[in-house]
């Protein structure tokens, strides 16, 4: 970005609210990590797809298919097994496993304010500009959050070569994650991403009974099977599915006039003042 010595597409508030929505959603999942288990918060995390389609079917006019609805319903329906899971586990799943969930489940709405208004901006503007401009605002978010609300915390903590460790991996695998997220999400569209997302889950279960020799409630597999139904489901009818229009046809997009028209001011106030 600052190679390219350019303006932006996209005004700077906008890359505000985006990092605002994706900080808060990394630290509400994050935060549920310490009352819930791993597989409830992986499996929860897919409520974001109903999310991203409401959005997306609202605000960016993506149009679904009945069967899709219904395929979505179903993968709704398998994570509310994993609730009733964790319900009758009680302290089993973690220390207070339903408040793990309602944490998860508040992470998703913002995942999916981001996912939509990332895919947005990628498949309108500029994808380098978009991984940039996130990653500016959401550090500048993360650093006076942690400085208001959690400075003691961080002094608190006593670290040593395993937690760096451990938070240097953290930090690797969401850099990559990140910067491989536009791309899926230009060719696809956040529906689609966070589709893709289930294949955690496995990986959840995995290292749930390898990893941490934790036994897996038989619910968690019903849920699991339930929700590839739905997905599978969703998937047969995809090609019903109107992704958000591309460049060419965003001039027709109420939402991407919006845009348009506060870049276009932002353009003429500069002008005027040189």
């Amino acid at each position: 970005m600052l190679y390219r010595r350019q303006k932006l597409l996209v005004p700077w508030y906008w890359y505000v609210l985006l990092g605002f929505v994706d900080v808060h959603g990394n630290y509400l999942v994050n935060k549920a990590y310490e009352f819930s288990s791993i597989t409830s918060v992986t499996i929860l995390d897919c409520w974001t797809i109903a999310w991203v389609i409401l959005l997306t079917w609202i605000f960016l006019g993506t149009k679904y298919s009945g069967w899709q609805f219904f395929g979505a319903a179903i993968c709704l329906a398998g994570l509310g097994l994993v609730l009733f899971s964790d319900a009758h586990e009680g302290g089993e799943g973690g220390s207070k496993p339903l408040l793990g969930d309602v944490l998860v489940i508040a992470g998703t709405i913002f995942f999916a304010l981001s996912n939509v208004g990332e895919e947005f901006c990628v498949k309108k503007k500029d994808r380098v500009e978009v991984v940039a401009m996130i990653g500016l605002f959401g550090m500048l978010v993360s650093a006076i959050e942690i400085v208001v609300l959690e400075r003691k915390i961080l002094e608190s903590v006593t670290w040593s070569s395993e937690i760096m460790t451990a938070f240097a991996g953290y930090a690797a695998s969401s850099f990559m994650f990140y910067t491989l997220v536009p791309f899926v999400l230009k060719m696809g569209g956040s529906t689609l991403f966070n589709l893709s997302l289930l294949t955690s889950n496995m990986w959840a279960v995995a290292i749930m009974i390898f990893f941490y020799k934790q036994k897996v409630d038989w619910l968690y597999f019903l849920a699991f099977a339930v929700v590839v139904v739905g997905i599978a489901i969703y998937s047969k009818t995809k090609k019903d599915h109107e992704s958000i229009p591309t460049i060419q046809d965003a001039d027709h997009n109420p939402a991407y006039l919006l845009l348009d028209e506060e870049n276009s001011d932002t353009r003429n106030d500069t002008a005027v003042s040189s």
